[in-house]
């Protein structure tokens, strides 16, 4: 039997039972969706705000704009932080009445 014939046979037999892997591809692994950050959004071009935060990239804010724009925000903004406050001290008020 010729021995490239026999190599390619191996190979294809080495492949088709080879266990899969579960690991994404390249391609696939979760990646940081901001990249760049600006400070200056206007509030009131903002529509809704999303939080994102993954194992491999810092705390992101993405804002959804009403011309349907999405931006990064900067998560140190000042009027940010204090919407986080203000959202914070609303829910931690809204479990005090519940119990």
């Amino acid at each position: 039997m010729d021995v490239k014939v026999l190599s390619l046979t191996v190979l294809l037999a080495v492949a088709l039972y080879a266990r899969t892997s579960h690991a994404k591809p390249f391609g696939m692994v979760e990646r940081c969706w901001c990249r760049s950050t600006v400070s200056t959004v206007p509030q009131r071009a903002i529509r809704e705000l999303k939080f994102l935060h993954t194992p491999n990239c810092p705390f992101q804010v993405i804002a959804k704009l009403k011309n349907n724009k999405e931006v990064c925000i900067n998560p140190e903004t000042k009027w940010l932080q204090q919407y986080l406050k203000n959202a914070l001290n609303k829910v931690k008020k809204t479990r005090r009445r519940s119990t």
